[in-house]
């Protein structure tokens, strides 16, 4: 029997076929619409449904390039199950490079959202209404935010099996258990049932190749683990240190930073990573790991303020208990 034809918003997509559309979000001030930008690839045979999700901070252009190299990979009438990509969530501040939406609001903290609240809780809403609710998986893909740069990372509840088994195929250098923030599209996703991973990488209005790279092979690998394409054609790739928390490294003085520590590095608690300098070069405070753990992202701001994030530490999970 053949599968069904796809629907969302006003549009069906037949099986076999790939179809681009938009779901109306508002109107601006000029008269001009705004419209949610979406791909939907609807295979021949039965399978899952994914979402693909990018931009949901309007800073954020990394994922958005990932999902358009998956989607040049992939031929509908020989995939299996449905993918719902959205490259763009934050369509107004993704045209204005602004992480925000225009009211200010984070849309990472406004779902499940609202038909009829702020901005942001209407698009949130749209999003849950027409493309959560008809998934199973979700890949929501991120980069470091405020001059901040990401080791290639996956956030996830570590502690569910079918999750565990994703973010393991995903295959980011890093596995991170996260704690679920209130609002977040990734607490509102799994309230509906569904299983959600998390990416980070990179650093915001960058285009980093290595970002590029572990979020297109790991959606790619992720993909292929739930059959819904064959599998990814590399050597088994090596498997993701498992971290269970993580804390930043904050600044003890104001002053001019110097780093001394790449993404990926292993440090060890006490050692030194970096030293804050007057303008003339006078050190004013040196910088130390707070924890033995791996770097998954660092400040990019030389000018930092006491108090503010410098070095965001991953803990080593052994498995030791």
């Amino acid at each position: 029997m053949a599968r069904e034809s796809f629907g969302i918003g006003t549009v069906r997509i037949r099986p076999g076929s790939s179809r681009n559309l938009e779901l109306p979000i508002t109107r601006l001030v000029t008269g001009s619409d705004v419209s949610l930008p979406v791909r939907v690839v609807h295979g021949r045979e039965d399978g899952p449904t994914v979402w693909l999700s990018a931009a949901i901070h309007g800073d954020e252009v990394v994922g958005v390039e990932v999902i358009r190299q998956v989607l040049a990979g992939l031929d509908p009438k020989t995939f299996r199950g449905t993918l719902v990509a959205v490259p763009v969530v934050n369509v107004l501040g993704f045209m204005t490079g602004d992480r925000y939406l225009p009211d200010r609001r984070d849309l990472n903290r406004s779902f499940p959202g609202s038909a009829r609240g702020s901005l942001a809780a209407r698009i949130a809403h749209l999003f849950m209404t027409e493309v959560v609710a008809k998934c199973d998986v979700g890949l929501d893909l991120h980069t470091g935010s405020d001059r901040r740069s990401n080791l290639p990372h996956v956030r996830a509840d570590l502690d569910d099996d079918l999750t565990r088994q994703l973010a393991e195929a995903f295959a980011a250098p890093v596995m991170l258990h996260a704690g679920i923030r209130d609002g977040s599209l990734r607490e509102a996703a799994r309230e509906q049932g569904a299983k959600v991973l998390l990416f980070e990488a990179g650093e915001s209005l960058r285009f980093d190749d290595y970002a590029i790279d572990a979020g297109v092979i790991g959606v790619r690998r992720v993909l292929a683990a739930l059959e819904m394409t064959e599998p990814v054609n590399e050597p088994a790739p090596t498997p993701s240190v498992e971290s269970r928390a993580s804390g930043w490294v904050r600044a003890r003085r104001t002053g001019i930073l110097h780093l001394d520590v790449t993404l990926g590095q292993l440090v060890t608690e006490g050692e030194r990573l970096g030293a804050l300098h007057d303008s003339f070069g006078k050190t004013l405070r040196l910088v130390h790991a707070n924890r033995t753990g791996i770097v998954i992202g660092r400040t990019e701001q030389p000018l930092v303020n006491s108090g503010d994030a410098l070095i965001h530490i991953a803990d080593v999970f052994t498995g030791d208990a």
